[in-house]
């Protein structure tokens, strides 16, 4: 009979103690996110993009409120992405009350707190960052002046909380799928990680489009929520293999 401390079958463990797989898992998806981000401040892409959409929707923020960017992709895409939480809330419920569910509640449990980590710490680093919004810089039609991340903002200047894009991360939190179906169906750990990408690419151009964000934001939150999605699975997966190795010691203890 299988020891219930051991982890179960049909669910792989992803193997965070091998330094190759955290090496390909997160420094290396970590290091080109920062790669990608350097080229963007070296070369002036926010700037520059943000121009270029400027001026395509005739010098304003045409679809700032527009029914596709606003209602179809900003607001019902929140509501989107919570009832997709909310959803994952009610099977890691019901899977307890499952023995048939068993090998299921580590990765459904993952998955929630991992999701609900990454959106909660965007919104922390997007409320003390104080950045603007690219509608809200005298630019692009709005009264205040470019500062950036690290630049000094003048006194009486009203906080801004654009940074980094908090409406992406309803969207990227979601490339903690990759890990979930890694350890219950690992053929679909792809398919998962393109969900969770092209939901936040998804909401992330649409901000972009509306004048809310640079894209450097995005590639920031998309950081963030791959470094959250890596962490928490690393934490949880260990505590799984170290289950095994206390319950051994406690036995030889007793014994």
């Amino acid at each position: 009979m299988r020891n219930a401390n051991t982890p179960c079958a049909g669910v792989t463990t992803p193997d965070w103690k091998n330094p190759r797989f955290v090496l390909r898992h997160l420094w290396l998806p970590l290091l080109c996110v920062l790669w990608v981000l350097l080229l963007i401040a070296a070369g002036g892409v926010d700037i520059a993009l943000a121009d270029r959409i400027y001026a395509w929707e005739g010098q304003h923020w045409a679809l700032r409120q527009a029914f596709s960017t606003e209602i179809l992709v900003h607001k019902a895409g929140r509501n989107l992405s919570l009832l997709a939480w909310f959803t994952v809330l009610a099977l890691c419920l019901y899977s307890l009350s499952r023995d048939a569910w068993r090998d299921r509640r580590r990765p459904l449990a993952y998955l929630l707190v991992s999701t609900v980590v990454a959106t909660a710490l965007v919104a922390w680093i997007k409320h003390w960052s104080n950045m603007d919004c690219p509608w809200d810089l005298v630019r692009y039609g709005g009264d205040r002046p470019f500062i950036g991340l690290f630049g000094l903002r003048p006194v009486g200047l009203q906080r801004g909380a654009c940074f980094p894009a908090g409406h992406a991360s309803g969207g990227y939190a979601w490339v903690a799928l990759y890990y979930f179906f890694l350890a219950i169906r690992p053929g679909w750990r792809w398919l998962g990680l393109v969900t969770g990408l092209s939901a936040g690419l998804l909401f992330g151009i649409s901000q972009q489009l509306r004048g809310a964000h640079f894209v450097s934001h995005d590639i920031w939150t998309l950081g963030i929520c791959w470094a959250t999605a890596s962490l928490v699975s690393m934490a949880f997966w260990h505590a799984q293999a170290v289950e095994p190795e206390l319950a051994n010691e406690a036995r030889a203890t007793r014994a």
